[in-house]
């Protein structure tokens, strides 16, 4: 396969990566004793990141017309992965996706089983404050999130030259550097911008939250994309109830 395909197609499958890490994206879900967490997503790409598909696909001949998000193969890729319960995510427009994904084990999301890439430690009380979650990413980690996603979407990752996959260090400021260097300055001011915000509801009041703000039941977050991308420093996010 040409390297020009493999990019194409790491392009068509970027959603698989961006259900979590998307140009634009909202999450709102409850998290229940037991492991169990249902969550309420929307999704969308960027205007630079659709134009560049476009313009890719332009290139191979594909119809440029076509949706450039799948939410139906989105969702039998994600509901193949471990600890996933029920996924339905469907299209809102070409480029955009709302829908569920409910999670049966939350510790097994996305896991291979060694403890080394486990992302999500949860350890349930019976006394307030005594159950918590503990959400690592770090370079251990992420890895094999992306690669339980698909090999695609790493391959899209690393023609993004994104260090997480590529096992390099970078700073912020330096990435988003080669990304204006290689693909100009809009995609790096997009990817700059991007962010997941997340509302997750738990099952008593939230007593500690490191990472994330506290409103009564709910924790808050707001945690930008390139941070995932690069991976300056691991990003631990740690919650009690």
């Amino acid at each position: 396969m040409t390297t020009m395909k493999k990019l194409f197609l790491s392009l068509m499958l970027l959603p698989l990566f961006l259900t979590f890490f998307s140009c634009t994206a909202g999450i709102e879900g409850e998290f229940k004793e037991g492991g169990e967490v249902n969550l309420t997503l929307k999704t969308a790409l960027g205007p630079r990141m659709i134009a560049l598909v476009r313009s890719l696909r332009g290139f191979m001949g594909e119809d440029g017309n076509e949706p450039i998000l799948d939410g139906l193969a989105i969702s039998q890729s994600i509901a193949a992965s471990p600890g996933a319960r029920a996924v339905r995510l469907v299209n809102t427009g070409p480029s955009a996706l709302d829908g569920i994904i409910s999670i049966s084990k939350v510790d097994d999301f996305l896991s291979a089983g060694a403890s080394k890439t486990r992302f999500i430690s949860y350890t349930e009380g019976r006394e307030a404050g005594t159950s918590s979650v503990v959400i690592l990413i770090d370079r251990n980690s992420a890895p094999e999130i992306i690669s339980r996603l698909s090999s695609e979407v790493e391959e899209y990752l690393s023609a993004l030259m994104a260090p997480v996959v590529l096992g390099e260090t970078s700073t912020r400021r330096e990435y988003l550097q080669l990304i204006t260097s290689v693909y100009g300055r809009p995609l790096a001011d997009e990817i700059a911008a991007a962010r997941l915000k997340a509302s997750i509801e738990f099952p008593r009041p939230v007593k500690t939250a490191a990472g994330g703000n506290i409103v009564g039941r709910k924790v808050e977050f707001d945690v930008p994309i390139v941070d995932i991308l690069v991976l300056e420093k691991p990003l631990r996010y740690e919650l009690s109830w």
